[in-house]
Formats: C-alpha cells, sequence, structure tokens
C-alpha cells in the first residue's frame, strides 16, 4: 500500500504542476511512512510542507490543493489533513491485510527493493593479521556484515572487501615473535622480546613451523643476542625488536627471514578467516596491502599526486600537502630513508578503490581512526576524485562485562577475550544481535549475562522465540488432525476484523520501509528494534488470541497471519546474520 500511496501523491503533484500552483522543477521525493498512531489512519506523507515553500502557501493550503488532486482508489477508504498540514490515509480493510498476502506469496524476498543499478562497496574488519580477533573486532564485523545484507536486499550491488595489512614493521615484528618462540621450541634460552606479541597463537604458529621445517632456521642464543642494545625495561623495547629483527635477516637471509613471516601472516589470516566464517561473515575479496607495493600502485599514486602539485619535499622526506584539503597538518607520504609510510599506502589503496568503479565506498573502521577521516578524503580529492564518493563509519569501543565485572584485553600482551570466546559463551545468534542492536557511533555494553538469558529481556531470545511459536502452532495443528494452508488462509482474511490483528498486519506491512531506512542510513540496528517491537505484537497477539480454536476458515486465516509474521522474522534474522530456529 506504500507504493500506491506514493503514486497517488505522485498524480496530484503532475496536476498541481499542471494547474501551475507548483513549478516544474519542483519534484521533491514523495515521503509516505505508517502513522504511529492507528487513530490518524494507516499512512501519512508530509508532501504538503515540502511544497509550502516554493509554491508559497501555507502547508495546509497546499495540503488541501493535494486532497482537491488526488485520484481516486478503491483501497483507500479515507484522507484527511491534520496537524500543521500532514495528509493521512485511510485503508480498506481489505488492503490492510495486503502484507499478509505479500509476505507469504513473496516469502524471502519480501521486503527486497527494486535494483537501484549502483555499486557500493564496504571494507569492514580489516583487522591487522597480529592475533585472533577479539569481542572489539566483533562489533565492526556484525555490523560490516549485516549493512551489506541490507544494503544488497534493499538493491543495491554490493561488494565485501577486508583490507590484509600484511606489509610494514608490524609485520616484520610478528616475523621476529614467532622466529623467538621457534629457537626456543628447539631449546635456546632467550628471553621473548617485550615489544613482541606474546600471545599462545604465536607459540602454536612456531612450533607447526618447526614440525614442518625441522630445525633448518636453528641459531645458538649466542648468535642471536650478541651485541644487542638492551631490552625494555633497562633500555628501548623499540629499538631492540628492530635489532632482533635485523639480526634475524642477517642470519637467516632475506628469504629465510620471509618464511617466518609468511608463516605466521598465513597462521593467523588462516583463523581469521575460519573465526568470520564461523560468525557467517564472508567477504567476497581478501585485498593484499602488499600487493600495492609489488604491482606499483603505491609509486602510481604518489606519481599522480606529484604530477598534481600536492607534494613537497623537506628533510629528505616526501609530504602530501593535505592541509590544502582541509586536513589539519600535512602527511609523510616517504620518509628521509625512502620506506614509504602506512599513509602511503592507504592513498594508493582509495586509488585502487576509485578506480575499480564503485559508486560508493564504505570503510567501516574503529573509533581510534577517526583522524584518518579528514586525510583520506583529501588524498581522494587530490587524486581527482569525489570524496563524496567517500563514507566513513566508525565503530565504538564495546565493553564486556561478565557478572557485573568489566573485561580488559590487550593484543599485544596476548590477554584478551576472542571473539571465538563470545561466540562460545553466548551463541553466534546473541552475537550478532547484540553487536547490531546499538548504533555503531555509540559505546556499546555488552552484557553476557542478559545474552545468555531466555527471557523477554533478552531481544534475541524473544524474537527467535516468536518465530518458534509458529511453528509450535504448525506442528499443533497437525497434531489435531488439522492441515495448514496458508493459500486458503489468504482468501479468508477478512474474517479477521480484532484490532490486534490488523495492528500486527500494519507492522507487517512497515518492513519494506524498515529495510530501506536501515540502508539509507547504513543503520542496522533499526532492524533489530522493529523485529522486536514486531515480536512483542506477535507474542500480545498469541498470548490473548486462541489461535486454533473457531471454525477451519478463521482458523486458517490466523495461520496464515502468523505464517506472514514468521516469515518476516525469518528475513530479518537472515540478514542481520543469525538463525531462526523452529524450537525453543
Amino acid at each position: 500500500m506504500k507504493a500506491t500511496v506514493e503514486n497517488l501523491l505522485s498524480a496530484a503533484l503532475d496536476q498541481l504542476i499542471a494547474d501551475g500552483l507548483v513549478a516544474s522543477d519542483v519534484q521533491p521525493r514523495i515521503q509516505v511512512e505508517p502513522t504511529r498512531d492507528p487513530a490518524h489512519g494507516d499512512w501519512a506523507s508530509n508532501l504538503a510542507m515540502m511544497l509550502a515553500k516554493p509554491a508559497k502557501k501555507a502547508p495546509r493550503d497546499v495540503a488541501q490543493a493535494i486532497l482537491d488532486a488526488l485520484p481516486s482508489h478503491a483501497q483507500i477508504t479515507g484522507v484527511e489533513i491534520a496537524g500543521p498540514g500532514f495528509i493521512n490515509f485511510r485503508v480498506a480493510q481489505e488492503a490492510a491485510f495486503t502484507p499478509v498476502r505479500d509476505a507469504i506469496e513473496q516469502g524471502t524476498r519480501y521486503g527486497q527493493g527494486d535494483a537501484q543499478n549502483d555499486s557500493i562497496q564496504v571494507e569492514f574488519v580489516s583487522a591487522n593479521p597480529t592475533g585472533p580477533l577479539h569481542v572489539g573486532h566483533g562489533r565492526g564485523a556484525a555490523y560490516g556484515a549485516a549493512l551489506s545484507n541490507v544494503l544488497a536486499f534493499a538493491g543495491h550491488g554490493v561488494q565485501r572487501e577486508y583490507y590484509v595489512n600484511d606489509a610494514g614493521r608490524q609485520m616484520h615484528i610478528l616475523a621476529a615473535s614467532v622466529f623467538m618462540r621457534y629457537q626456543q621450541h628447539l631449546g635456546a634460552e632467550l628471553p621473548f622480546p617485550a615489544n613482541g606479541y606474546q600471545g599462545d597463537y604465536i607459540e602454536r604458529i612456531a612450533i607447526e613451523l618447526a614440525d614442518e621445517v625441522g630445525d633448518q632456521f636453528k641459531q645458538s642464543a649466542e648468535q642471536i643476542l650478541s651485541e644487542l642494545p638492551a631490552d625494555a625495561p633497562e633500555g628501548d623495547k623499540e629499538q631492540y625488536i628492530d635489532a632482533i629483527i635485523g639480526r634475524g635477516k642477517t642470519l637467516l637471509g632475506e628469504d629465510g627471514w620471509d618464511r617466518f613471516r609468511r608463516a605466521a601472516l598465513d597462521g593467523i589470516l588462516a583463523g581469521i578467516r575460519d573465526d568470520l566464517a564461523d560468525f557467517r561473515v564472508t567477504f567476497d575479496e581478501w585485498f593484499s596491502e602488499k600487493s600495492l607495493m609489488d604491482n606499483g600502485d603505491v609509486d602510481a599514486a604518489l606519481n599522480d599526486l606529484i604530477a598534481g602539485g600536492h607534494t613537497y619535499e623537506t628533510g629528505g622526506a616526501l609530504w602530501f600537502r593535505s592541509t590544502a584539503f582541509g586536513d589539519d597538518k600535512d602527511r609523510v607520504l616517504k620518509r628521509d630513508n625512502g620506506e614509504t609510510t602506512y599513509f602511503a599506502s592507504d592513498v594508493a589503496y582509495i586509488r585502487n578503490k576509485m578506480n575499480r568503479g564503485f559508486d560508493r565506498v564504505i570503510y567501516v573502521w574503529g573509533a581510534d581512526h577517526h583522524g584518518y577521516v579528514p586525510r583520506i578524503k583529501a588524498a581522494t580529492e587530490a587524486l581527482g576524485f569525489d570524496p563524496a564518493r567517500i563514507e566513513v563509519q566508525l565503530v565504538q569501543f564495546v565493553s564486556l562485562f561478565r557478572n557485573g565485572q568489566k573485561a580488559q584485553m590487550s593484543t599485544r600482551s596476548g590477554e584478551f577475550i576472542t571473539l571465538e570466546d563470545l561466540r562460545h559463551e553466548v551463541s553466534n545468534d546473541a552475537a550478532r544481535i547484540f553487536y547490531a542492536s546499538r548504533k555503531v557511533d555509540v559505546p556499546m555494553d555488552f552484557d553476557l549475562d542478559l545474552a545468555t538469558r531466555q527471557s523477554k529481556d533478552n531481544p534475541v531470545y524473544y524474537i527467535q522465540y516468536a518465530h518458534a511459536r509458529v511453528h509450535a502452532l504448525t506442528r499443533k495443528l497437525i497434531e489435531d488432525g488439522g492441515v495448514l494452508d496458508t493459500a486458503a488462509g489468504i482468501e479468508q482474511l477478512a474474517l479477521l476484523t480484532q484490532d490486534d490483528e490488523k495492528d500486527l498486519a500494519k507492522a507487517l506491512g512497515k518492513f519494506p520501509s524498515m529495510i530501506q531506512r536501515a540502508a539509507n542510513d547504513r543503520a542496522p540496528h533499526v532492524l533489530v528494534h522493529y523485529l522486536h517491537d514486531l515480536a512483542a505484537s506477535f507474542h500480545g497477539y498469541y498470548n490473548a488470541t486462541r489461535v486454533l480454536e473457531g471454525d477451519d476458515s478463521l482458523k486458517q486465516a490466523r495461520m496464515a497471519l502468523c505464517h506472514a509474521t514468521r516469515q518476516v522474522i525469518a528475513n530479518g534474522l537472515d540478514l542481520l546474520g543469525a538463525s531462526a530456529p523452529e524450537r525453543m
């Protein structure tokens, strides 16, 4: 019915333009939303208020002109002006249950938008491959995956990408960590670097490598430690780890050292892939930062900036004049030792993205990356691309609580709560929905106790229980000798006269607009809230109505309403990455 009301308003607007009441170049986007109060009708539009200024008339006068030009329609039983100029529509009884028919007949396609003929890339998670994913990464994963699903369901072309930071100093620190654990495993008595990665996963990778290559890369403690600077706390931990890296390259050669780097990268990245797959998060592309260097993208991007006059040299370093594009300071692209910076890779990466032809590029970053936003937009503009094609969603921090106590996590120290730990404790479904239930730019307290509680206070349980209840009704119907016939039920929907039945059907009709809102606002959390409200409406109806009593026609009509509700809940849960259980 929303589309029907929109079409009627569009026809009325065309008539106002033909009559000269509205200029022909005035083409507002017609907005129709369900009314919040059933007493005000079923659908409402603010079109009159949008036209008031260009028409130079009072909103209510414009609303009256729209009503006068509005074509009649058999399924519209009343139209009225409300408040400052809203136009409210009332629909016929049979039309009120159209969402029930649509949900059953369209099934998994119900709520799906028309193809938009555009392309959106969503790059999310992109955690450095230096250890397992922790609960903070989980929020970005759940948000990015749900957003991608919603965008695709709304009709957009979507590409999901993970940017693998597999180049630079951090990878050498990772290699050094595995190198030292490997030597320890082979019997060398070595202190582990203060600045190394200390998690158990490093030791596992080292042992697996030793099983594969034996003692091929074995070195003595004296060979490794001779004449190295002091480590922390007496010395500088940064200088020490760099010295370990240098010594390792000297002893093993570049190829030997790269064996440790690749073992560390492959081992951790495989774990990340598996972890995300188990979390129902998949990607179309795993994009390597190192490939930008190997195929010349970094050099090409720097040359483009140089050719555009957007760089300068000072102190032997190459700088990007990002302040010319609104950044708070200029950024180093190449250090005085000739090494390019992380930012240089970021510039090459955005150039690569833009050249791939995406209409929109959405970055999903951690909150600590807020300072990167102006510089990446500056680089985009300097490269000759429209920075409006770039969107950045910043994922705020997660605080995990168990028994009222806040858990701490630290990647480098190895003392952290992994995403895998969380999933095993509360389930994939709870993690996905809890993560997606809050606006992404708001810090989140994740209550483990609530996530595992089987009560209406737990939104996951409450939503899934509504879905399972419909299946329970179906089983009961069949056990009592009945047959589920939703097609027959659809034909008998006029028998549904209770207010709560009408309200439930109206709630089902909101699902397509909720999908569009979640997509347009980049806000999957509105879908969680919608599903919770829908589940509440269903539970209220279930508790107040004996669905399986009465004659068969009424019974089938009520079961059709219930199954339409089940279908919408299943569609929503699927978009959020959660399951729709048949039994609970």
